[in-house]
């Protein structure tokens, strides 16, 4: 009896140590801000470095699903697909101190879809409660980056004399100087708590955004190449909740 009554101890105790390692699982939903970030390092090798350098910040909303699961304790994976909507506007500005050179501003809008996968470890602080850090690529797809160039020669009262609308992803323009497809790299960390949770990191692009593009100089004829170089990074911060978790 004594022996049953061993065995039937020993396997419950090894059922117990198997439900506290069964990995967990969880799908869900999130929400949160974005800033897509555009910038311009070199917008020709003929140039000097720092030559006409800028950074366009967008603003937006990004929403997504997303499923983490375990691997080992508290080493898991985080994978999901998002959409992000971001708009941009400058201020009026002229390149010129002369009050009757004209000022000029532009605005975007941005529509983009993104699949990432992230390596994750989650301290657990109390019970249900965690700390996260999480790294891992993006592969970003560009839908749409419309930029509108307005300009105004009357710099009181604001009455606009050109505005031209530029598909940056485009081959329409010479200024249609994006690919769509860009992959970024991610670090970021996070809070649990049961279903909630809180996540924001920083995506830093690993290639360059920009095409290679020609143009013929008007005067020689000559046909000159124009090898720009940048990246596009993004800021994010989301909260969510997992729908079923296990």
């Amino acid at each position: 009896m004594k022996r049953y009554f061993s065995m039937i101890c020993l396997a419950l105790c090894a059922l117990t140590v198997m439900a506290a390692e069964t990995p967990k699982q969880g799908f869900g939903v999130h929400i949160g801000y974005a800033q897509p970030t555009i910038r311009l390092n070199s917008p020709n090798t003929g140039y000097p470095k720092d030559s006409l350098m800028n950074v366009t910040k967008l603003h937006g909303l990004k929403v997504g699903l997303v499923y983490d699961g375990s691997i080992y304790k508290g080493f898991g994976t985080s994978l999901g697909l998002n959409y992000t909507f971001a708009t941009s506007k400058t201020d009026w500005a002229s390149m010129s101190t002369f009050s009757t050179f004209p000022q000029s501003r532009s605005q975007y809008m941005y529509h983009q879809l993104e699949l990432f996968v992230d390596w994750q470890y989650k301290f657990e602080i109390a019970k249900e409660t965690y700390l996260m850090l999480y790294s891992g690529p993006t592969i970003q797809y560009g839908l749409v980056l419309k930029q509108t160039d307005q300009q105004r020669l009357d710099n009181t009262s604001g009455t606009l004399s050109k505005e031209e609308e530029i598909n940056r992803y485009g081959k329409e323009h010479t200024n249609s100087d994006l690919r769509q497809l860009n992959v970024t790299w991610g670090v970021g960390a996070g809070f649990q708590y049961k279903r909630y949770f809180l996540r924001g990191g920083y995506d830093f692009g690993l290639i360059n955004p920009y095409k290679n593009q020609q143009f013929v100089n008007t005067v020689t004829g000559a046909t000159i190449d124009r090898n720009t170089r940048g990246r596009f990074d993004q800021w994010e911060i989301k909260i969510g909740m997992y729908l079923w978790y296990n």
